[in-house]
């Protein structure tokens, strides 16, 4: 089963939506190309990859324009590209690639984190200290995959087009030690020195600011180029990432993430903030 991509994302909804808008249900449409309704709804649902030539069968179904079926067709074409994650994807459980290909593709990044610093600032020190606290017991080699796997999703911040990063960390992550003196140093500079990239801003809610909508978990919030795609939100559990992509729950999560900034110090202060940690260590 492919990763959920926002392509595939954004394929299934089309399908989908040119499905209803043509008075078919999903047993109508699966008859007629010798499918099932199983099937198409994990086509729709981006649960299953379609290969072009269904696309191109289900669209001219439902009536489509020649432009809007070789546009659905590339874009198939497309979702069935292997993404640089792949070739780690015996490291991760499924979900966690399914986050990782949507947050390849997305053009704004919002991040709340209440006990780590957030994975894409991360050092790599302070990747290994990470793994090394984490619920499993993981070999040298096993850390150093894991590393290298954080490192390679960092890249895109410092790449050409990059997507814009909104970091909000809990003043809790940032006083809790992970690996020796030296680590942490490293980490609060590292902390600085991103937060001068134009496409980063980095916010500090202060231990003074008691408890907040934040303090349960950590919450990411996927934007995308295309304005088809809706957003994805993610929270950490104690099974792993959980995808949300329900309207309700979007929305109560922008809540959540909406009242974090107001509650965190601005970009200004938490830089002195940060700095004010970094000299008294």
């Amino acid at each position: 089963m492919a990763p959920k991509t926002a392509r595939a994302r954004r394929l299934g909804i089309a399908l989908r939506t040119h499905r209803e808008a043509a008075g078919l249900t999903l047993e109508a449409a699966a008859d007629e190309i010798n499918s099932t309704r199983s099937t198409l709804s994990r086509y729709e649902n981006a649960q299953t990859l379609v290969s072009p030539a269904t696309v191109r069968a289900l669209l001219t179904l439902y009536g489509v324009g020649p432009d809007e079926i070789a546009a659905a067709v590339q874009l198939a074409k497309d979702a069935r590209k292997p993404g640089w994650w792949v070739s780690y994807s015996y490291l991760l459980d499924r979900r966690t690639i399914d986050f990782i290909a949507l947050e390849a593709e997305a053009t704004g990044i919002a991040n709340f984190e209440p006990s780590v610093v957030p994975g894409l600032l991360q050092t790599a020190d302070y990747i290994r200290g990470v793994m090394r606290g984490g619920p499993h017991t993981l070999s040298d080699e096993q850390v150093e995959q894991r590393v290298k796997l954080r490192l390679d999703r960092q890249q895109r911040l410092t790449g050409d087009d990059p997507p814009i990063l909104d970091a909000i960390i809990d003043e809790g992550a940032l006083l809790r030690p992970v690996g020796d003196r030296t680590v942490m140093g490293g980490q609060l500079q590292h902390l600085l020195k991103m937060a001068e990239l134009p496409n980063i801003t980095v916010q500090v809610i202060p231990l003074s600011a008691g408890y907040h909508r934040g303090t349960r978990g950590s919450l990411h919030i996927l934007e995308f180029a295309d304005p088809e795609d809706p957003i994805i939100a993610s929270v950490e559990t104690v099974a792993g990432q959980m995808v949300l992509d329900r309207p309700g729950d979007l929305r109560t999560c922008t809540k959540i993430m909406e009242h974090l900034r107001t509650v965190a110090l601005s970009p200004a202060a938490s830089r002195d903030e940060l700095l004010r940690l970094l000299n008294e260590r």
